[in-house]
């Protein structure tokens, strides 16, 4: 795949050595004398295109009528949203990837700019976060389908309300698949008339709106009529 990356900061850098390494094709468009410098020390010199990312003659050098992927991350929020524009706009660049560097700023991050996908540190952190607190010991292996989707696991605690029952009568969420179970060291294929033990590994993928029903589910007894964490 070809990329153009605009802003050669840390993000910018460690984005476009990640895709060195994995045998991309890779471009850095960067103006600023210090980054210039330090990027010089990190970079193959043919990856980097000085000049400012927003002007159409520098992203034209850069290769950007035969990009597949443009990802937007400079320090401005205006110039990768204008950046996202342009590259749908005027070249037809397949996908845009934009930085979101003000939470504030989040709601413009969307298809009346032509963004893709708007990566929001902000809000992945406080949506981890929450989900971490919301699923208690369940943990979160894989995202799938860009978070709609995860692959998670959870070790069935003693007094867990799915003990003793068949799969097929555990009344799962419908956004649920349990894929797998590991039980004392052995992979167990689960069926419908498999029975879930204490200290079972369980491996599903869950919808987003459903994992907190599954975490309920598995949870280790709480206080009377609660079986939430």
């Amino acid at each position: 795949m070809f990329v153009l990356i605009a802003g050669g900061g840390r993000t910018g850098t460690q984005l476009a050595m990640t895709l060195l390494a994995q045998n991309h094709q890779v471009r850095v468009v960067e103006h600023r004398r210090d980054v210039l410098a330090r990027i010089h020390h990190e970079l193959p010199t043919e990856v980097i295109y000085e000049g400012v990312p927003t002007d159409p003659e520098v992203l034209e050098r850069a290769g950007i009528r035969r990009v597949e992927a443009m990802a937007a991350v400079t320090t401005s929020d205006a110039d990768n949203l204008t950046l996202c524009f342009l590259a749908r706009e005027l070249y037809d660049v397949p996908r845009t990837i934009a930085r979101v560097n003000n939470p504030r700023a989040a709601w413009l991050f969307d298809q009346r700019f032509h963004v893709d996908v708007a990566v929001n540190q902000a809000g992945i952190m406080s949506s981890l976060i929450e989900e971490e607190i919301s699923l208690g010991d369940m943990m979160t292996l894989l995202k799938l389908r860009r978070g709609q989707y995860s692959l998670v696991e959870e070790k069935i605690p003693a007094g867990a309300r799915a003990i003793g029952i068949a799969i097929k009568d555990l009344k799962l969420p419908d956004q649920c698949v349990i894929a797998a179970i590991i039980r004392k060291g052995q992979i167990v294929i689960p069926r419908g008339v498999t029975q879930l033990e204490v200290g079972d590994e369980v491996l599903a993928v869950v919808g987003r709106d459903a994992a907190d029903d599954l975490a309920a589910l598995f949870a280790r007894p709480g206080p009377a009529g609660n079986n939430r964490r």
